[in-house]
């Protein structure tokens, strides 16, 4: 089944000189196949993202083998992964095996069958490796710099955990407790007796306890990765009501995940079939997944849970591009600034324009900022929307307001979270032509927070755009007074500033409106 795919921020390139990998994950429970598009820059996005859910763990725990129907599911998807991977031109890089293949007893002879059905060498990895590759992929995607941290990555067989603070790395290890394993060994019963979930709880934390897991100081956050995670994101993403395009960088709260858990716990698993968000292929295996997911975040004292939707098989492509010399090795820390200006330029944009309405953007920003409790994140999202509001001219002119809110919604917009991307989508949406309306599906969407906020930055967006009404920098400078219900912007420049002082004026509506205030738009010469 395929899930979702974001068009990735770093590139749109289709130029001939691009090279193609493919990495192929196969874990305990799926099999996972990326394959993408790298540019001369080191920069790459994704063409194809596969995943068969083939259960190759099944009853391993009770037999120590793997059975021949999970075999033959797992040689039909790889047989089915290799003809897309050829298909799209694509070298397959690397193929890894994990838990299960680990430590089946008829392991050997699972890897030669593979070998003649679908000519894979697979590479059988350690689970210390296994947390390496789920670690690049969190440098890849989080800025993590100058933070404490958790990385967790639940397969079917293990869990890979590491503790780090910025790229320097204190625990990596890999425990026997992944969500097919501990379910197959504790939970028999449908709905779970309350022993068996005592039981298995109390069985996670002497191996996290055993393992140090949670010693030292609190972390400010734990990262997930795998299927546990991203269905727990969907499942919480559901319960708020909320509909971004990917779960992604999304961000949740420990007190979510237990209430959940506990609503979970007293379902029988048709019952669970349900859950908006759960992918009902892993109603069976979801709740040792969650309780595991729970210990984890009560050891390491964190409340926040943020999602990584892409994981290992992310790590493989990335390890693959510095052997290859693609990119440099270790990747340097990324930077959501850098990575805005990137998307910015792959869609064209007109950069002096865009950095100029950023510069106005900012000062009356300033000035509001303090009366309306805007916080310097605030601020961040504002910026990322004045580089990107035009880049909808890459599609076409006509309704190229609504153009910059799709690309920005379906772009992997690095260091926000998809509640931040939605918001600068809908800031871009807004800089021209209609103001916010509740009928509006975009807008209707979010919550009456995030409905003001959009407001109030879609108003300065809009204002700031049309004080560079010829697109030339004309206006060097603002001074802005808020004074009462009058706003007085006093513009600074050469020569005749008509064209700008009219262009404040017929945009600044929303900000009117956003702020319970009048413009007074003059130069200063007129003062």
């Amino acid at each position: 089944m395929k899930e979702t795919m974001t068009i990735e921020t770093t590139t749109l390139n289709n130029e001939s000189d691009t090279t193609r990998l493919a990495a192929i994950d196969i874990g305990t429970n799926s099999i996972r196949c990326i394959v993408v598009e790298v540019d001369p820059l080191g920069n790459f996005r994704v063409l194809d993202d596969e995943k068969a859910m083939v259960r190759l763990g099944e009853g391993l725990t009770e037999t120590g083998f793997i059975s021949d129907p999970a075999k033959n599911r797992a040689i039909d998807a790889l047989q089915r992964m290799t003809k897309i991977s050829h298909g799209l031109g694509a070298e397959i890089a690397a193929v890894v095996a994990t838990s299960a293949v680990r430590k089946a007893l008829n392991r050997n002879q699972f890897l030669r069958h593979v070998k003649k059905a679908t000519g894979l060498n697979i590479n059988v990895i350690s689970g210390t490796e296994e947390a390496e590759l789920a670690g690049l992929s969190v440098h890849h995607n989080f800025a993590l710099d100058q933070q404490r941290y958790a990385m967790a990555d639940i397969g079917g067989g293990s869990v890979e955990i590491v503790i780090a603070t910025g790229r320097h790395a204190e625990t990596v290890i890999s425990l026997e407790l992944g969500a097919v394993f501990l379910t197959e060994k504790f939970l028999h019963k449908d709905p779970p007796d309350p022993s068996e979930l005592k039981q298995l709880r109390k069985y996670i934390r002497k191996k996290l306890k055993k393992a140090g897991i949670g010693e030292g100081i609190p972390v400010s956050c734990l990262i997930g990765s795998g299927g546990t995670m991203t269905n727990l994101g969907s499942m919480i993403m559901a319960m708020r009501g909320e509909q971004y395009e990917s779960v992604h960088r999304y961000e949740v709260l420990h007190s979510e995940i237990i209430h959940l858990l506990s609503m979970l716990c007293r379902k029988k698993q048709k019952e669970r079939l349900q859950i908006p968000g759960l992918n009902p292929e892993r109603a069976d295996i979801i709740l040792a997944g969650m309780i595991l997911t729970d210990e984890l975040m009560r050891r390491s004292r964190t409340n926040q849970l943020r999602i990584n939707a892409q994981g290992i098989r992310e790590g493989l492509i990335l390890q693959s591009m510095h052997k290859r010399d693609l990119i440099s090795e270790p990747e340097q820390p990324r930077d959501w600034r850098n990575s805005i200006l990137e998307f910015a330029g792959s869609c064209r944009f007109d950069k002096l324009h865009s950095l100029q309405v950023n510069h106005l953007a900012q000062k009356i920003f300033t000035a509001v900022a303090p009366m309306n409790q805007l916080t310097s994140r605030h601020a961040e999202l504002l910026e990322a929307a004045a580089i990107l509001h035009d880049i909808g001219y890459f599609i076409s002119y006509d309704r190229h307001h609504k153009h910059s809110y799709h690309l920005i919604r379906h772009a992997n917009l690095f260091g926000f979270t998809p509640r931040e991307r939605e918001i600068i989508a809908n800031l871009a949406r807004y800089h021209r032509k209609a103001k916010p309306k509740k009928n509006h599906d975009n807008f209707s969407a979010l919550n009456p927070e995030d409905q003001k906020l959009v407001r109030q930055l879609g108003g300065i967006l809009r204002l700031a755009d049309g004080l560079d009404r010829r697109r030339n920098g004309q206006v060097t400078d603002i001074l802005c007074r808020p004074q009462g219900h009058l706003f007085t912007l006093k513009l600074q420049g050469q020569g005749d500033l008509s064209v700008e002082i009219y262009g404040a004026k017929s945009k600044g509506d929303l900000f009117e409106s956003a702020f319970d205030t009048q413009l007074n738009v003059t130069t200063k010469e007129t003062q």
